[in-house]
């Protein structure tokens, strides 16, 4: 093979007699295996640096017969969650050297997901992520025969099919629970809708946590994610004022309702307590800096790529995946 030059381009055995290492480790090195020292990675770099190598991933696929690419299918591409765990999962897919095919849902049901699935079978993709947070999401998935590893995100899957999620309800817990030890007994809730996946948890853990506690948990409020759900919300809790700390579905609908207390000359922290959940990059620039649940979106991915690569790769679907959110503590919640 000659490049526009006339010259031919390096290949994989020229990469290994440069960093004076085999062919195999070369292998090894591009397609992130982990078995390999930090020195003899960094040669291996260096000297792929150093040629200008790139992997012929034409060649790869009728060796392996493999596309080496994933499809991944999301909806609700407007909500920070969805959108940043789509992010997470097509950098990890190209860290492990898949290419990466997206189809978007403007509407979900089971004849779009089934459709989406299939354009994803025509292309011949080797696996697919699903990032489709409703609750129907699973049931759909089950009904078709699919012949390629499947990794749900937001649940942890089945007997058939692999699933990686962040724990919603312990989120909820982290929030509803810091609460509690600041002293507050009243603690509402404002829901994400309760057909997605995420918004069931949350308000489950803040149900649980509650009655764990020996508290009430009659103060839920359902919004639809966007601040101004949160914002018109707020305007109704301001006139009730039945509690003392508010823990808040999403980021969004929090600062919705900081703007509908500011109005009505409610005082956060100092009136009531408010916790958010995603700890989306403005989170700490609210007025007051609001505290959270921080997701990692970047793991999740990694990990959800990793279960779609090792079933690519072993035949098997892997037990469902958790990652653990964290508590971000700032100016909006305070002791009573």
């Amino acid at each position: 093979m000659a490049n526009i030059n006339g010259r031919r381009l390096p290949r994989l055995n020229d990469v290994a007699a440069l960093a004076g290492v085999s062919h195999q480790t070369v292998s090894r090195v591009v397609n992130s295996h982990p078995n390999v020292s930090k020195a003899t990675r960094e040669r291996v770099e260096a000297a792929i640096s150093e040629l200008g190598y790139r992997r012929n991933t034409a060649a790869r696929s009728l060796v392996t017969r493999r596309s080496q690419t994933v499809g991944v299918l999301g909806s609700e591409l407007s909500q920070y969650g969805p959108a940043n765990t789509i992010l997470g999962v097509e950098q990890a897919a190209r860290n492990a050297g898949y290419f990466v095919s997206i189809a978007a849902l403007k509407t979900v049901n089971r004849d779009t997901i089934s459709d989406a699935l299939r354009h994803f079978q025509d292309q011949s993709v080797d696996g697919v992520v699903v990032v489709v947070p409703h609750s129907e999401t699973l049931s759909a998935l089950d009904e078709m025969d699919l012949d390629v590893p499947v990794v749900t995100v937001g649940s942890l899957g089945n007997e058939k099919i692999s699933g990686a999620m962040v724990d919603q309800t312990r989120g909820a817990e982290l929030a509803v629970r810091h609460l509690i030890d600041q002293g507050h007994t009243r603690i509402a809730h404002i829901s994400g809708p309760l057909d997605w996946i995420d918004g069931a948890a949350r308000a489950e853990g803040w149900r649980q946590t509650l009655r764990a506690a020996g508290l009430e948990d009659d103060l839920l409020v359902h919004g639809d994610w966007s601040a101004g759900s949160g914002y018109q919300i707020g305007r109704q809790l301001a006139a009730e004022r039945s509690s003392t700390a508010i823990f808040v579905g999403n980021d969004q609908m929090a600062l919705g309702l900081l703007r509908a207390f500011s109005e009505a000359g409610i005082s956060v922290p100092g009136d009531i307590s408010v916790v958010g959940f995603d700890d989306t990059p403005e989170a700490a620039y609210f007025v007051p800096p609001l505290t959270t649940i921080r997701q990692d979106f970047e793991e999740l991915g990694r990990r959800c790529v990793d279960a779609m690569v090792g079933e690519i790769e072993q035949g098997a679907p892997v037990s469902g995946i958790v990652v653990t959110p964290e508590l971000v503590v700032r100016g909006s919640t305070a002791a009573i």
